[in-house]
């Protein structure tokens, strides 16, 4: 059980840490103070809503026919692993740091609008959380997917949390080419190595 929660925890984990606008949105207002702890909330809501969306829709359409399950299975590693590609290639070249300059919104209204928007209105979110978490979670069991979602929910809320509490500390350091580079390449290690699970059942059969 404790693999099954660690998987879901990796997985997401590996997912929402990249650099992207969400993270830099989150940064950005944790530097100003601009109530970064209630955009923390809503943006881990916000995970919390699209993972159990996937979980309960795509999960249980992918369990309930086992073709769909292997090639969700095959499917997702084929996406992890040209993600972690793309993460490896991100670390190589470098980037040019996370930009905190930007003007944001001070308003509570503005802020709650903008978050609301660059969590649901972003592509890449339905893809990660609906698609890709409920398709690998929808291959167990409801209880064993149950676990693998609070796994996945709880690397979410804590990372957004860390976010909003560290941000004054860690955009500093990430404004750095070399922090960046380092997290890209664990990234790719995550990535690579959750997709070599999910195909090593079907390599061995």
């Amino acid at each position: 059980m404790l693999s099954i929660y660690l998987q879901g925890f990796v997985l997401t984990a590996g997912l929402i840490i990249a650099i992207g606008a969400q993270n830099a949105f989150i940064l950005s207002n944790a530097v100003r103070g601009n109530r970064p702890l209630m955009i923390a909330a809503l943006c881990a809501g916000g995970d919390l809503l699209l993972i159990g969306i996937g979980l309960a829709g795509v999960g249980t359409l992918v369990s309930s026919h086992p073709e769909l399950m292997r090639y969700a299975a095959l499917g997702g590693a084929l996406f992890l692993a040209v993600y972690g590609a793309f993460s490896l290639r991100s670390a190589l070249r470098g980037s040019s740091g996370l930009q905190t300059e930007k003007t944001v919104p001070l308003t509570r209204g503005a802020l709650i609008l903008s978050t609301l928007a660059v969590t649901f209105l972003n592509p890449h979110a339905y893809l990660d959380t609906v698609v890709l978490i409920g398709s690998i979670g929808g291959q167990f069991p409801i209880d064993q997917r149950l676990i693998f979602g609070a796994g996945a929910v709880t690397a979410s809320i804590l990372w957004f949390f860390t976010l909003g509490f560290g941000g004054p500390m860690l955009a500093p350091l990430f404004k750095r080419r070399n922090a960046w580079r380092m997290l890209d390449g664990l990234v790719c290690l995550m990535m690579w190595g959750i997709a070599l699970t999910l195909v090593k059942p079907y390599l061995l059969g």
